[in-house]
């Protein structure tokens, strides 16, 4: 069945291979982006011509969160699927990011995150029906060294998925987490860097250690088995496919370093923390963590 969905940052990587994946199994794709009609043209231009439907959307602007799902709304009467995949990565010391870095990223990846939902959810709220899939990481239930600051983000968005899922099934919205692992995207490439060159210098030996583990990714993304990206948007569509309410709370995507047994682990407990709360009546989740 034909769906409307809404995809954030959709001009690179998982979220261009996602818009074009959904759109060749027959969905209705708004393809949101930064400028539309500016650097990102190209990219808006090539998925315009795959039937896919491009609205300008900047995760960080209240106004053009509310105009864009504004005109999906007008367009197609309803938001099926909201997946919020608009995110930036950040990799360095981590004394050496300033407090306008940690918060120029954490206004994409968590606020950012927050502002399209609040967006997004009256429409399926109205609907009493629906789902939005969040795209998080690996690094929301592990930590790589020098990754602190991104990993800090993604974990905020394992705490908001799992509240805004038990706080919204009632009005028929499944909510689930994606967690790739690292994948050949234009987010490693441009990755913040931390601005604070004297701290870093400090570090010695140790803060040269985020160069060799980007050149050590670079390598692996170059080499003849290298992960294809394509993998996020088959689970992604996967979940989409799935019956409403039946849907994992998380699916892990690559190489998961752990993260597979931390939600298996954590599954139990979170369910038991809920049913301790008397709230176990919000907990429509059908199965425990899946694995891809």
């Amino acid at each position: 069945m034909s769906k409307t969905i809404l995809i954030t940052g959709a001009s690179t990587g998982f979220g261009r291979d996602t818009a074009e994946t959904l759109a060749l199994e027959g969905h209705t794709v708004f393809a949101a982006m930064r400028y539309p009609s500016g650097k990102n043209s190209a990219h808006a231009e090539a998925l315009t011509s795959q039937g896919v439907q491009v609205v300008e959307l900047d995760v960080t602007d209240d106004g053009l969160v509310k105009q864009a799902v504004g005109i999906v709304k007008e367009k197609a009467g309803r938001i099926d699927v909201l997946i919020n995949n608009a995110g930036v990565a950040g990799a360095g010391v981590t004394e050496a990011f300033s407090p306008e870095q940690m918060t120029a990223l954490f206004d994409v990846n968590v606020f950012g995150l927050h502002r399209v939902n609040r967006a997004v959810l009256p429409i399926m709220r109205e609907q009493q029906s629906g789902l939005i899939i969040n795209v998080g990481s690996i690094l929301g239930r592990v930590t790589f060294p020098f990754f602190g600051a991104y990993g800090a983000s993604k974990y905020a968005v394992e705490a908001l998925t799992d509240s805004l899922r038990y706080e919204v099934s009632p009005f028929g919205v499944d909510v689930a987490l994606v967690q790739p692992s690292a994948y050949p995207t234009q987010m490693y490439s441009s990755a913040l860097q931390p601005n604070d060159a004297v701290c870093v210098a400090s570090y010695g030996a140790t803060g040269e250690i985020p160069a060799a583990m980007f050149g050590q990714f670079m390598a692996m993304f170059e080499s003849a088995d290298a992960p294809n990206l394509h993998d996020v948007a088959q689970a992604i569509a996967t979940l989409i496919d799935k019956p409403a309410g039946q849907r994992p709370a998380r699916t892990v995507v690559g190489t998961s370093f752990g993260a597979d047994s931390i939600n298996d682990a954590s599954a139990p407990i979170q369910a038991n923390t809920i049913k301790a709360l008397g709230l176990d009546h919000l907990d429509t989740t059908k199965s425990l963590d899946e694995f891809h």
